[in-house]
This record gives C-alpha cells, structure tokens and sequence, in this order.
C-alpha cells in the first residue's frame, strides 16, 4: 500500500489584528494576564461580515492546489474541518466546492473541534492509500469570532481563540521514504464535557445533569435553542481551563511517543515538532516533557492565538 504524501500547503489570515490590549475595551482583562496564562499576544479576525469559514477555506486551498501544481478541477475529493461552520448544515466543503467552481465532486466535513484538521488528514490519507482517490483537498478553517462571548464573563475562552485557515493537497507519494508515515487517532469520553459548546444540541440535560440548560415547556420542537439559553449565555463554548491542561500535557507527549514507536524511531530522530496551537504553556509542558531544545519545536499561537 502507497503511502500519501502533502503536495502542497496554503494558509490564509485575515488583515485585522486584535492585540491583548484591543480586548480590554471589551472585558476585564490586561495583556499580562493574557500572555501569563496563553503566551498570546495577538490574534487575527475575520471581517465580521465579508468574510466566513469557507471563504477563508478557499483562499487557503487556492494556494495549496497552485503550490501542487494542479487546478481545482483535478481534485477529486475534499475533506473540510471546523466546528464553526457556515450554515448548521449544509457542510463547508459544498460551499467551497461551489465557490471554487469544482467538479461535482464527494464533500465532507469533520467537525472534531481542535483535532479536526489531524482526523481530515487522517482520513484523506486512507483514501489515498486505497487509491480511491488521487489528488485530495484538506481544509481546516475556523471563524471562532463570530461566536464568543466577548464579555468578562467569558474571558477565559475568547482570549485564546482567531481565526485563519489552513489547507494542504494529498497526492501519492512518488519516491520510496516519501510521505506520511502513520496517523493516530483516540478520544476519552470520559472528558467530554470539560470543553464544549453545550447549545443549540438535542442533549435536554441526558448528559450533563450538574449543567441544567432551560429548555421552555413546549409539546413540539422549540427545544433545539430557546430564548432562555442566549439570555444566559449557554450558547458560548465552556472550558474547565485547568482540566484541559492537565490532559494535554499527558496525552500529547504519550501520542508522540506512540507514533515513534510505530514507526521504530526515537525523540532524538525528531527533526521538527509542531504541537497544537492550543496554549503556549501546554506546548512548551509538552516540549520540555519529551526533552526537545527550542530549535526543533515550532509555535506561532503568539502571533494568531488558537484557530
């Protein structure tokens, strides 16, 4: 089996940069205690109503496709990440099949939050080791702006979080020790609720009976969003900060050491590690845990936050 190699890579940020301090016009916050807690200094948001998710996408892919050296009408199949999406449905890769005027193609979107671009990678991989597909769009894009809670109230999580978008081409590899190695995927249930946007969902409580959401008494429907949960703010995300942590920091160096295992390497063959744009502390936890100097760990959050 062929493995699957990046053939080309794009990325688009959007002009308008919201330091620490720009936020302080809006919460109780200081860029102290940003940089403290996140090490961000920075982020980048989108225009509030020029441009979106998928927009972002397709300048992102617009890059990557001309960096491969193919044209849109030679990809195949488009795997496309977020979990702020245009329309609740449908997906952002119909969208951005559309703008980007491509064959009528498969679109799929996963929507697995902060691993979301690594399960999109994940799965075109597989497509393209089966050889179902040959030329694959990846897309990561998130416009977190448009839905966080920029009070006081909810500094904890708006302060870390921008906008952007990312997106690579998969293609076969062509030389022998070219390509993506392995990919590895888990989850922990257990830990569902610590990070979560609770609402608009169907859950009415089954799951988290500490966490009581109004749902209004109605016979049918009007259950999905109520105006009792945007008048309390249950339509934001939710973070148990610390929680989030203390599980980064275990379960990142242990996938690490798992995919050099699988792959009879050692910490000492890493060349470059680039962790998750989550919180420059946990990264730099991360860093120091597995015993790599700075020059082989790479993070940008200071500069463009968690997109």
């Amino acid at each position: 089996m062929s493995r699957s190699k990046i053939a080309g890579i794009g990325y688009y940020v959007p002009k308008n940069v919201f330091t620490n301090n720009d936020l302080k016009k809006y919460m109780d916050t200081s860029d102290e205690w940003i940089q403290e807690r996140t090490g961000i200094k920075e982020r980048r948001y989108a225009d509030r109503l020029g441009e979106t998710t998928t927009t972002m996408g397709v300048e992102a892919a617009r890059i990557a496709i001309e960096r491969a050296g193919i044209t849109p009408q030679d990809i195949d199949f488009i795997v496309f990440a977020t979990l702020s999406p245009d329309y609740y449905f449908p997906g952002c890769g119909v969208l951005l099949q559309r703008a980007m005027k491509m064959k009528e193609i498969g679109a799929l979107d996963v929507r697995n939050q902060c691993s979301g671009f690594v399960y999109a990678l994940s799965v075109a991989d597989q497509f393209i080791k089966t050889g179902m597909y040959k030329n694959i769009l990846v897309v990561g894009s998130e416009k977190h702006s448009f839905g966080l809670d920029f009070s006081t109230r909810g500094r904890n999580v708006s302060v870390i979080f921008g906008d952007g978008a990312g997106a690579v081409v998969l293609q076969p590899a062509t030389k022998d020790g070219q390509g993506i190695l392995s990919t590895h995927l888990h989850s922990d249930g257990e830990s569902a609720e610590i990070l979560a946007m609770y609402n608009p969902g169907t859950h009415a409580n089954h799951w988290t009976p500490q966490w009581q959401a109004r749902f209004d008494e109605a016979e049918m429907g009007q259950l999905f969003m109520s105006h009792a949960m945007i008048d309390e703010a249950q339509n934001f995300p939710y973070m148990d900060g610390p929680a989030v942590f203390k599980k980064a920091v275990i379960k990142i160096p242990e996938v690490v050491e798992e995919a050099l295992v699988q792959n009879g390497l050692k910490k000492t063959d890493i060349d470059m590690l680039i962790p998750h744009q989550a919180n420059l502390r946990i990264a730099q936890f991360v860093q120091q845990k597995l015993g790599l100097p700075d020059d082989k760990v790479y993070n940008n959050i200071q500069k463009y936050g968690n997109t």
